[in-house]
């Protein structure tokens, strides 16, 4: 069982930049492959990015590839998403999740509680 927390949000003008952290309690953290998620206000939470279990692989949504990039340190248990470029559109709170499997952009069950990016105009 692994618990997630998120830190890092905030509010930010358009173009700049965020690094937001997900630290995670569980010996089995290493494991799992990770993702970041965002829900905007009205909207289904969708999938943002991923990264395998030794961090060599990763994929991303269309909207903020070569933008965001998504790290992990397992030996910190923490699953970062450094966020540059940023958009008005971009506003949602954050989560991160284990992923259902590698290659997907659902999760499991196991998901932090979030934290809010803002970003305004």
């Amino acid at each position: 069982q692994v618990q997630l927390v998120e830190s890092g949000g905030g509010l930010v003008q358009a173009g700049g930049s965020l690094r937001l952290s997900c630290a995670a309690s569980g010996r089995t953290f290493k494991d799992y492959s990770m993702g970041w998620f965002r829900q905007a206000p009205g909207k289904e939470r969708e999938f943002v990015a991923a990264i395998a279990w030794n961090g060599r692989n990763t994929y991303y949504a269309d909207s903020v590839k070569g933008r965001f990039t998504i790290s992990r340190d397992n030996a910190k248990n923490t699953v970062y998403l450094q966020m540059n470029s940023l958009k008005p559109e971009d506003t949602a709170v954050y989560d991160c999740a284990v992923l259902s499997y590698w290659g997907a952009r659902t999760s499991s069950d196991y998901r932090g509680q979030g934290t809010q990016v803002t970003v305004s105009s």
